[in-house]
């Protein structure tokens, strides 16, 4: 039997709670509040990304760099979407949470110039995060792109 199958509604709970603040989260990004999203991690959190140098440490230059790409989005006529699926969860005993799961990055375009939906990314991602007061927080995020070396 799966780990799932025998965790019980305990593990189904905390699966419900975290699928909520992914949720949420994403549709921070998407709708371009860069520095709510940023709230969303530790105040010393770290994202960091395989197509990037170096990681993003802190919720400032966690916000600076989302805000850059909203910026972008938006000179571009771009609308962001990220999905996220297969999600898998594991609780550890000091409290946090590792996940694992597949996010897609797409972005659809003006439709007066016949711009669709395109896929810009295709990731896998590993989190840690931590309870806190108010909800989850995400104290590392790791974001591995597919087909980058």
């Amino acid at each position: 039997m799966s780990r799932m199958a025998t965790a019980g509604a305990g593990l189904s709970d905390l699966y419900g709670r975290i699928s909520q603040f992914y949720a949420e989260q994403m549709r921070l990004l998407d709708a371009g509040a860069a520095e709510d999203w940023a709230a969303t991690f530790t105040k010393d959190g770290v994202f960091w990304q395989n197509v990037d140098a170096a990681p993003l440490r802190g919720r400032a230059a966690i916000a600076a760099a989302a805000r850059h790409r909203v910026e972008r989005l938006r000179a571009d006529g771009l609308v962001r979407r990220h999905w996220l699926g297969m999600v898998r969860i594991d609780s550890k005993p000091n409290g946090t949470v590792r996940t694992r799961y597949y996010a897609m990055a797409m972005a659809t375009g003006s439709h007066a110039t016949g711009d669709g939906l395109r896929v810009y990314a295709s990731t896998v991602a590993e989190d840690v995060l931590v309870a806190s007061p108010n909800g989850w927080l995400v104290a590392d995020r790791r974001v591995l792109h597919d087909g980058v070396a």
